[in-house]
This record gives C-alpha cells, sequence and structure tokens, in this order.
C-alpha cells in the first residue's frame, strides 16, 4: 500500500484546525504517521484505503475481507489507530468485510476534529461514515474509547449496531486516575521511565509485547490525547441495548473500574457474556478466537 496515502487531514471541526492540535508540534506528527505508514505497509492480508467525506472532516478507513461477506467495524482506542488490529485481521477478515476505522482526533489519518462527547456530534460522524461506505447495519469490535463510541452510537441509533464486541469499553466503569502520581515520577527516568509507565497504564509485559509498548511511547511523546472525562452511560441507556453482546475486561485494568463494567453489564444487559480476564489489564490482546467465536454464532431466540 503507498504511503502517499495517509497524509493525516489538517481540516475539521472542533480539533482547532491543524495537526498541532493533536499533536505537540508538526515534526512529532510527522514522526507518528512515518510509524503508521510502516504498519499499513506490514498489513498482513490485501487491504483497500477509503476516505470518507464526513461534517468532521475526512474519515480514513482501512477495508479488507471479500466484498460480498457481512459489514464488521472495527473502532480502537485513544492514542490508537487501524493498526491496532494488525493482530486480529486475518483471522476476522476471513468472514467479514472489514471496516478498520480511523476515530476522528486521534493519531491515525483522519480528520483532528474533536467533537465533544457530551453531545450528539460522534454520533452524527458515525452516521456520516455509514454512509459514505455504504452500510446500513453492522457488527462492530471496539475498544476503549472506540467501546465508548460504539456504545453512544448503539444508544442514539437502536437496531443499527447487530452484534456488538466490547474490550475494555469506556463509558460504563468510571476511568480511574491513581496511576497518574506513579507516571509522573516514572517519566523523571527517561525513555525507560516512560516505557515504564507504557507498561502500567495498558498492563502489558515489557519483554512479551516489546513492539506495541515501543509504538505507545512514540505515540504519547508526539500525540495530545483527550483530556475530558467519557461521559457515563446510565442504567436505563444500558437496559436498552438488545443486541447479542460480548464484554471482555481486565480485572487489573488501572484506567478503567473493569469490576463496576462487569457489574453494571451483567446487571443492565443480562443477555451479555461478560469475561474477567484476571491477568489483563486495560490492553486486552490474545482475544481473536473468542470475538470470532462470538460473532459467528447464531444469535438465540429470546
Amino acid at each position: 500500500m503507498s504511503e502517499r496515502n495517509i497524509v493525516t487531514a489538517d481540516s475539521g471541526r472542533g480539533g482547532g484546525g491543524g495537526v498541532t492540535a493533536i499533536y505537540k508540534s508538526e515534526r512529532g506528527a510527522s514522526k507518528v504517521r512515518q510509524r503508521y505508514a510502516e504498519l499499513l505497509e506490514a498489513w498482513p492480508i490485501p487491504a483497500e484505503r477509503r476516505r470518507v467525506p464526513t461534517r468532521e472532516g475526512e474519515t480514513f478507513v482501512l477495508v479488507s475481507g471479500p466484498e460480498d461477506a457481512p459489514p464488521l467495524l472495527l473502532l480502537h482506542g485513544s492514542g490508537g489507530n487501524a493498526s491496532n488490529w494488525r493482530g486480529d485481521i486475518a483471522s476476522w477478515a476471513t468472514h467479514f468485510r472489514t471496516y478498520s476505522v480511523d476515530i476522528i482526533g486521534e493519531p491515525g489519518a483522519s480528520a483532528p476534529s474533536r467533537p465533544p462527547l457530551d453531545s450528539d456530534r460522534v454520533a452524527l460522524w458515525l452516521d456520516d461514515v455509514m454512509e459514505g461506505l455504504g452500510l446500513s447495519d453492522i457488527s462492530v469490535v471496539a475498544m476503549s474509547l472506540g467501546g465508548w463510541v460504539a456504545l453512544d452510537y448503539a444508544i442514539r441509533r437502536p437496531g443499527r449496531i447487530t452484534r456488538l464486541a466490547l474490550l475494555c469499553p469506556g463509558g460504563v466503569g468510571a476511568q480511574m486516575m491513581g496511576w497518574l502520581p506513579k507516571a509522573l515520577f516514572l517519566r523523571l527516568f527517561g525513555r525507560r521511565g516512560v516505557r515504564r509507565t507504557a507498561a502500567i497504564v495498558t498492563g502489558l509485559d515489557i519483554q512479551l509485547a516489546e513492539e506495541v509498548l515501543d509504538d505507545v511511547v512514540l505515540t504519547f511523546a508526539e500525540f495530545k490525547p483527550r483530556t475530558e472525562r467519557l461521559p457515563i452511560f446510565s442504567d436505563d441507556a444500558l437496559r436498552g441495548l438488545t443486541m447479542p453482546m460480548l464484554v471482555i475486561v481486565g480485572s487489573r485494568d488501572v484506567m478503567l473500574d473493569s469490576a463496576v463494567t462487569a457489574e453494571r453489564v451483567r446487571r443492565c444487559v443480562p443477555h451479555a457474556t461478560v469475561h474477567v480476564l484476571p491477568e489483563a489489564g486495560h490492553a486486552i490482546l490474545g482475544q481473536t478466537d473468542t470475538v470470532s467465536k462470538f460473532l459467528l454464532e447464531e444469535q438465540p431466540t429470546r
């Protein structure tokens, strides 16, 4: 895939106008984009790059899988992009036409726009993405911030998401800040300390997930993440979710209260399948087969 196709858009509402709205500098943005280019060139299966015009600016979508297969939308987390799915995509694209969306305002190849989360503008943006891709109803796999986006859309657009798999989703359990003082202290130790901070935040082992952590360090050295707290969905809003639903959280998540997430989903969405991984943190990896099984299983009669 050609690198020339992944220049980040500089237009869009709500983000201040240019890449420096979400990056610390143009030079830093260039470094992150270059790494993204490398990851896209190494995409494990054939893919098509699309740019979808939306009211918030251009949205970049990486499309894989058979054209006649059922559609599957993938939404990454904060500080991520479509490359977050590179370990899963070969499996999922066997059965689905996958659409890996770069969420606006994140370090991918979409517009830097950041519509307020306490409004309907994120859902309206996703309406535009769906229309631009020619999709009417979809299955969705989403993580963290992407999980919040998926839940917000499912609540506001009943019936459009037919099956929903969420990895450490935002908006259910509260965000936690207890890790922050330790992270600030570790930054005093330079790159080694920053890498250790990344391991704490993600819950990943420094030796076993070296490449992933290196990418996290590179991104957050140059990227300015959203600072507002994710709105928490009410019990009544969650009770309105009727589609088959899978939720996977890590019991060692330091970013989101996974125990509350699991409890609220079980109570408000009793038909949902909930897995709590005892050794996992915020980054939920190695769940490709579990998610595949959920996506492919026949919908139970209720």
